[in-house]
């Protein structure tokens, strides 16, 4: 069962030129205005995170970043079989284009971005910061409790980052990445 709804003929131009990322390899950090970041560690986003999304934007645009994740530690050497695939960076690129279509059809101007890095709160705050949101959503995998102690809260290192002039929320998913 679909819940797109018809558009008149005079909306069913394609959509304006903007392109649908906003970074390639090596781009500055995209800058468009957003009152709301989607944050995801490459786990699809729920709909009830899309609502409340479009609630907390109040009309304004969301943003949804997502995480393709390199493997390895920075002390060591380079190697290239630990970045991400052209793979994972399709599945990436799949997930954000889901959220966007998502946001659009609940009435939302949306960007999207994907980011490689092995710093995964640093990257969010650092894109919360450049489109100057006011409330971040971080959507995690559900996980046990011994491997969030191992990992941390990515929630709280973000919110540490940003300090106390961005709220943000962290939303389990029940969904666990891989399974």
């Amino acid at each position: 069962m679909s819940t797109r709804t018809e558009r008149p003929a005079a909306e069913s131009a394609p959509r304006p030129g903007r392109p649908r990322f906003g970074r390639a390899k090596w781009d500055k950090q995209p800058t468009q205005p957003a009152a709301v970041l989607i944050a995801t560690v490459g786990i699809p986003v729920p709909p009830a995170v899309i609502r409340r999304a479009v609630e907390l934007s109040g009309g304004r645009s969301v943003a949804v970043v997502t995480i393709a994740r390199i493997y390895g530690s920075s002390l060591g050497l380079p190697n290239p079989g630990l970045l991400p695939t052209r793979k994972e960076l399709d599945e990436q690129r799949a997930l954000v284009t889901r959220a966007l279509d998502r946001l659009e059809r609940s009435g939302v101007q949306a960007w999207g971005q994907v980011a490689a890095t092995r710093r995964y709160a640093k990257t969010f705050a650092k894109a919360a910061r450049a489109r100057g949101v006011d409330h971040v959503l971080v959507v995690t995998p559900e996980v046990p409790r011994w491997r969030q102690l191992i990992e941390g809260d990515l929630a709280r290192a973000i919110r540490r980052r940003l300090g106390n002039d961005t709220a943000v929320e962290g939303i389990t998913s029940p969904r666990r990445p891989g399974r």
